[in-house]
């Protein structure tokens, strides 16, 4: 056990964590940890322009490497500027570690410069927060803070570190591995639940898959298309996270929810048994009633948290464990159980709701208007993206038809808000998903009002060679806001329209690429010239300012 200044502590303590990028802004109460940076080349500080996206880029690293995302930043307004970032941090249970440098203690109490409650402030977003008040407790505190985000279902944590706690101070830190102080194997489900799963589905006459996060989070994509293989299961996905499974696959229907697949809502109607794999069928999912999930309908629902099982929609059989443990489990008692009667009606419905999504997309292709159609963009997006390409979708109107049109092949490719609806977080998402997979495109796509939320944060993607793509579409208003005004306040407009420098000039001004495409037969090519250009890039596309996604109102109940 070796003596370290607890600034090194915190930088070795990050290392055994395989933390490789730290995010944030110069503050001087953390200044003993910047200075044991100084001679590291393991890890690198990413000094952002606005603690907002600090925290962006952290969720978006987590999210696509399923290792922990850190920022670290100073006392006062740069640990409140993140609480937006860590907001979505939350709603997507990805492990974000916030390292705050809090007044001195001898200040405490007093309203001193930049005090404030910053514990209470972040408990409502973070799985734990803790303020270290004894430099002796900081491997113990930061080993408690990366157990709470690593384990169960993960998501944010927060740890304030006084900078009395981190000046001259020299700690015994033992570095142990993940293994020594948490648990690393996956929980596996009950027999008799897994028993009683695999009964209902082998009697089951519309059998349907819905696939959420927790899939995707457990490694289980493998595990579920096996289940549609091999028992005949169609599959939808939840709201944002189309990625759970390949959508080419012919039993794949698309997304359910909000801005989802019609085709997805009418399998789910129908189905007499679903399958609830790693979902929580929040809101954006289910709606919260029965216009898709009907009452009638048996649950088997699968999640890491018995919170949610049964919360919002009564379960025939609630299995509370890891969704790749129990999608095995599953293959396992369905094999040594008589083979599930198949039934072609149900095959036949499933392939022609297939069919008619294909089509419907298909046809969206032809769409001619200029300018263009949200729709439009999307069907030239389809054909230029690799395969591999991880998507950062914007809150936003012109984002949110992006939901039931993009296609992805492999997992954690889909980067979303989810529950918190923020604007401005996918193109610092983006450059943190391009840091944590940089042999990755990274593509983030915004209306114009999203874009100009974080913009700033093109000059550290200059300064710093994160090479991700930002399309912006570009219709000068607030979109979904403006949809509203529209269908229901007799196109009385207030607050909803904007404007906007061009963006293909304003990337070029902080040395990025610039692209600018009017017509449908050039956004492929400047979409792929962007991810070639081997820099940060904006592509503006002006959309059609009349064209919006229905508000979430005028969904009515079928």
């Amino acid at each position: 056990m070796s003596e370290l200044s607890a600034g090194r502590a915190v930088i070795e303590l990050l290392k055994a964590e395989q933390v490789r990028h730290v995010f944030g802004i110069v503050g001087s109460t953390f200044l003993d940890v910047l200075d044991a940076l100084y001679d590291e080349r393991g890890v690198e500080y990413i000094n952002v322009r606005h603690e907002q996206a600090a925290a962006f880029m952290a969720d978006g690293l987590a999210r696509v490497t399923d290792l922990p995302g850190v920022c670290l930043v100073t006392s006062g307004p740069g640990a409140t500027n993140l609480l937006t970032g860590i907001a979505a941090a939350h709603v997507a249970h990805s492990p974000v570690v916030v390292l705050v440098g809090g007044p001195s203690l001898d200040h405490l109490q007093k309203d001193a410069f930049q005090e404030y409650d910053l514990v209470s402030m972040f408990k409502p977003v973070t799985k734990y927060a803790v303020q270290v008040t004894k430099a002796d407790r900081i491997p113990e505190l930061l080993r408690a803070a990366f157990r709470a985000a690593m384990t169960g279902r993960r998501g944010p944590v927060f740890v304030e570190i006084p900078r009395d706690v981190l000046n001259d101070q020299t700690i015994k830190a033992p570095m142990l591995g993940a293994e020594r102080y948490r648990p690393i194997h996956p929980q596996p489900p009950h027999p008799d639940a897994i028993r009683d799963a695999a009964r209902l589905l082998g009697e089951a006459e519309r059998p349907l898959m819905l696939v959420g996060g927790g899939a995707t989070r457990a490694g289980a994509s493998d595990l579920v298309v096996r289940l549609a293989d091999g028992h005949g299961i169609p599959m939808i996905t939840a709201y944002g996270r189309n990625d759970a499974v390949p959508n080419a696959h012919p039993l794949y229907l698309g997304p359910l929810g909000r801005a989802g697949a019609a085709e997805a809502a009418a399998a789910c109607r129908r189905a007499d048994v679903l399958l609830v794999i790693g979902s929580r069928l929040a809101q954006f999912t289910s709606h919260f009633d029965d216009r898709s999930i009907k009452p009638e309908t048996a649950i088997v629902q699968i999640d890491l948290e018995s919170r949610d099982i049964g919360r919002y929609y009564p379960v025939a059989v609630g299995i509370q464990a890891d969704a790749r443990e129990s999608c095995a489990a599953l293959l396992e008692a369905l094999a040594r159980s008589a083979p599930r009667r198949q039934t072609p009606a149900w095959r036949a419905e499933v392939a022609k709701l297939r069919e008619q999504r294909q089509q419907r997309l298909a046809g969206e292709a032809q769409l001619e208007t200029k300018p263009m159609k949200p729709q439009r963009v999307y069907a030239e997006l389809r054909r230029a993206l690799p395969d591999d390409t991880i998507v950062a979708l914007d809150a936003g109107a012109a984002p949110a038809y992006g939901y039931d049109r993009l296609h992805f092949s492999h997992p954690r490719t889909f980067l979303t808000p989810l529950d918190l609806g923020g604007l401005g977080f996918a193109f610092p998402v983006a450059l943190g998903a391009k840091l944590g997979r940089p042999d990755a495109p990274v593509v983030a796509i915004h209306g114009d009002g999203g874009f100009l939320m974080n913009a700033q944060e093109l000059e550290t993607a200059v300064r710093h060679q994160i090479d991700a793509v930002t399309i912006v579409m570009n219709n000068n208003c607030w979109g979904s806001e403006k949809a509203y005004q529209k269908a229901f306040y007799n196109e009385r407009y207030i607050g909803c329209d904007i404007g906007n420098p061009r963006y293909d000039e304003y990337a070029r001004l902080f040395g990025a690429a610039g692209f600018y495409a009017e017509h449908p037969d050039q956004v492929g090519d400047v979409v792929i010239a962007a991810l070639k250009a081997g820099t940060p890039a904006i592509v503006e596309i002006p959309i059609d300012p009349n064209e919006f996604p229905a508000p979430a109102t005028q969904a009515r109940k079928r």
